[in-house]
């Protein structure tokens, strides 16, 4: 029996539930160390006497280093080990934090942010690799999803921490506190994360069937009576692989659906403050709405995680799309009353982030193991762009006078963009729930 058959066809061993679960929790990690700078920025500003211009170049600098750290560590994990990978990830995200803690300056803090940033994007590619690859066929949508959904979660959780650290402590606690979080978790991924088995079979060493069968015995799963034959394509540079004649449209494809989809979600994201207040709410209130926003993400990546475990990924995500092109459009139509404001955002919340989730589920389906993590890392690195450029584009298409309701159709159409990248993906993987470790054939129907 083949290493893939042994883990598709087997349930979930605690070790394996072990590694998903650090790997969902590496994410909620990720998602506080994004959001630690929107806390700190009002403190920056007002001690460093900055402007908003060039608190934006702040704020938007992690996402430039995510990027970054995307794209090429991605390519990092899958030559080097998804393990050593997130070992790495973590070592420049605690340098970040707790850097950003004793700075004096913006440029700087530009620098150090730009740093964490390379750590964040790095480590999304390689727990996505890493979820996919412990986790067996039937839930392997439901964990890669799950994971993705660690990422609000941490937001909102950190959050929450960083609110009560403002209320006694400067700014610079709150990068103090994710240090020392970001840190623990490098003893956490030392001493409890495995290294995945079918990098190990991917890139085998010479005691590598040992190594890989002390694995399968921890899981009590059968063992192998020798390592099967490498991927060829392990043996090449995993960027051309994910760009030559048999994979280049399914690349490029996942690429223009997350990066169009990315656009539609951080508009959501970004701009509810700035809306709602406009509306004539408070800033409290505001703040609400967006809370609101996350929980429906929040929720609405779990349901979709749970649904895959019965149906077709890939055809469950185009209504999903579609509707969130529809509620984004919704949100557009402006509201009077704070609760209907609250629910449309939650629904919308919903729709968008789902749509989000569901492009890792389809890239961990996508990409075989010894591009995974590299594939992952271009799609998202990319699609950083999109959400780099979604508050700017909204921004221009607001101040020349466009309303509330057009410019939300607007940044909504990246739904239905991703809605039809996702349609011209070949459906040659996906019954209910499954993964196999061969790509999606990209091709047009």
């Amino acid at each position: 029996m083949s290493l893939t058959a042994i883990l598709d066809d087997s349930k979930l061993s605690p070790v394996q539930w072990v590694a998903i679960v650090i790997c969902i929790s590496l994410n909620a990690l990720d998602g506080f160390d994004v959001l630690a700078i929107s806390f700190a920025s009002p403190g920056i500003a007002a001690e460093w006497g900055i402007n908003r211009a060039e608190l934006g170049v702040v704020l938007a600098m992690e996402l430039v280093g995510m990027a970054f750290g995307s794209i090429f560590l991605g390519g990092v994990a899958d030559k080097f080990g998804r393990k050593p990978t997130i070992q790495f990830c973590l070592v420049l995200m605690t340098a970040g934090m707790f850097g950003a803690a004793f700075v004096d300056s913006v440029m700087t803090l530009l620098i150090i942010r730009f740093i964490t940033g390379l750590g964040i994007g790095g480590m999304l590619a390689s727990t996505n690799a890493m979820v996919s690859e412990f986790a067996n066929k039937k839930s392997r949508n439901l964990c890669v999803i799950i994971m993705a959904t660690g990422y609000p979660i941490g937001a909102v959780l950190g959050g929450s921490i960083a609110s009560m650290l403002l209320e006694t402590h400067t700014w610079r606690a709150v990068f103090i506190f994710g240090g020392s979080i970001t840190g623990l978790f490098m003893l956490v991924v030392a001493f409890w994360l495995p290294e995945s088995l079918l990098y190990m079979v991917n890139h085998p060493k010479e005691n590598t069937l040992d190594k890989v069968n002390h694995m399968l015995a921890r899981m009590k799963k059968p063992l192998l009576d020798a390592l099967p034959a490498p991927a060829v394509s392990a043996k090449k540079s995993s960027y051309s692989t994910l760009f030559s004649p048999e994979m280049r449209k399914l690349t490029l494809l996942l690429m223009v659906a997350y990066f169009a989809q990315i656009m539609t979600f951080y508009f959501i994201l970004k701009w509810i403050p700035k809306i709602v207040v406009d509306m004539g709410f408070g800033a409290a209130q505001a703040g609400q709405v967006l809370v609101w926003a996350n929980l429906g993400g929040a929720v609405g990546a779990i349901l979709l995680g749970l649904l895959t475990s019965k149906l077709n990924l890939r055809l469950t995500m185009i209504p999903v799309l579609i509707l969130a092109f529809v509620m984004v459009s919704v949100f557009g139509i402006g509201y009077s009353d704070l609760g209907t404001l609250a629910l449309v955002s939650a629904a919308t919340g919903f729709f968008t982030n789902a749509g989000v989730v569901g492009l890792y589920g389809l890239m961990a389906q996508a990409f075989p193991a010894n591009v995974r993590a590299s594939g992952t890392g271009v799609v998202i690195g990319i699609g950083r762009g999109g959400a780099a450029l979604s508050p700017v584009v909204a921004g221009l298409l607001f101040t020349n006078g466009v309303s509330l309701q057009g410019v939300a159709i607007a940044m909504g159409t990246g739904a239905l963009v991703a809605t039809l990248a996702i349609y011209f993906l070949n459906n040659k993987q996906g019954g209910r729930g499954t993964a196999t470790h061969s790509s999606l054939s990209a091709v047009t129907k």
